[in-house]
């Protein structure tokens, strides 16, 4: 089956005349339709930013897309015109933002929210658009939505909020969905509800999915292939399956074991020593060296090439060296560039 989206080789740098902070340093990925990809990492390894290097929403300056394709459909989005990436954005490739707290218009009514999208792709009237808003919050589990489309967001708690923007998201039935942590600032019950929520949709509109978390529990339950990002680089990228019974990276190891399990009683959760380096500082060999339980010496000087390895997994550290059935460097656009 062939990607929905493919990332490849993506470089996305901050540029300012003091320094350049290398956020995304070389991503790649393929998203298959009716799939979820998870991108995990801890605050400031590039997962939000690379959501948006997508959307081509990053102000620039700053920002740079350095390197890279983003293929849509065959389509790369980042030599598309302004005119024709309006067209496909919020349309076939729709985002959920971080805080449905202040993403929302306060002072715009959440049914005009929803039906904007469908007025500018759609091109339909202001009254069909109203009523599919209505058809949408009904859908997204919100009560009485005939009602509630005209009530402004100060009236929704937190949990419809989110629902509203799963609505906003999903007017235009598009073909990728990106959700920047969908579940922040909810509590357990409705973050489940909303993990429920949006698998039923996927499986309603055949979306694919890129799900961007720090939160392992949401991984397990809901992606089928995960990429794990530290310091804007991917290291380790695996079926969810497969990383959460074998992970092959010291990070990816780190993550999991820092996790609470209900099956084992832990005195002390593990944690990952020190701090992830500043990215505009700039490094020699692997980021992860200064933290990692098992560095060689050679991880502090020269930097770990893409080792893939049976099944379609891919690690960045050199002690997978020895049962990679290829490498490649992270910057390429294909296997073909070596």
């Amino acid at each position: 089956m062939e990607p929905v989206l493919s990332v490849r080789g993506l470089r996305t740098h901050f540029v300012t005349p003091e320094r350049t902070v290398q956020a995304v340093d070389g991503l790649t990925y393929d998203l298959h339709p009716g799939k979820t990809l998870a991108v995990v990492g801890e605050s400031g390894s590039g997962k939000s930013v690379h959501a948006l290097s997508i959307l081509r929403l990053l102000p620039q300056p700053p920002a740079k897309v350095m390197a890279g394709e983003i293929l849509f459909r065959g389509r790369d989005l980042l030599k598309m015109p302004p005119e024709e990436m309006r067209g496909i954005r919020g349309d076939r490739i729709a985002m959920i933002f971080q805080e449905p707290m202040t993403s929302l218009n306060p002072v715009l009514r959440v049914g005009e929210q929803i039906a904007e999208a469908i007025i500018l792709h759609q091109k339909v009237s202001k009254e069909k658009a109203w009523a599919k808003a209505a058809d949408l919050l009904g859908k997204v589990g919100i009560p009485h939505p005939e009602e509630r489309v005209h009530d402004y967001p100060h009236q929704f708690s937190g949990g419809m909020r989110q629902r509203a923007m799963i609505a906003i998201a999903l007017s235009c039935e598009p073909d990728v969905l990106i959700a920047d942590e969908p579940t922040t600032a909810l509590d357990v019950t409705i973050q489940a509800q909303i993990l429920e929520l949006m698998k039923d949709l996927q499986r309603e509109y055949r979306m694919a999915i890129i799900l961007i978390t720090h939160n392992i529990g949401v991984v397990a339950e809901m992606a089928d292939e995960v990429v794990v990002m530290y310091a804007g680089r991917p290291v380790e990228n695996a079926a969810v399956g497969d990383l959460f019974k074998d992970p092959r990276h010291p990070y990816t190891k780190g993550l999991l074991a820092s996790v609470p399990s209900i099956y084992e009683r832990k005195e002390r959760l593990a944690a990952i020593p020190g701090q992830p380096p500043d990215l505009g500082d700039g490094f020699t060999g692997c980021p992860f060296a200064p933290r990692c339980p098992v560095v060689m010496e050679r991880c502090s000087t020269q930097d770990p090439p893409q080792f893939h390895l049976k099944g379609g997994r891919m690690t960045n550290c050199w002690n997978a060296e020895d049962e990679s059935e290829e490498r490649s460097h992270r910057f390429e656009t294909s296997r073909g560039d070596r």
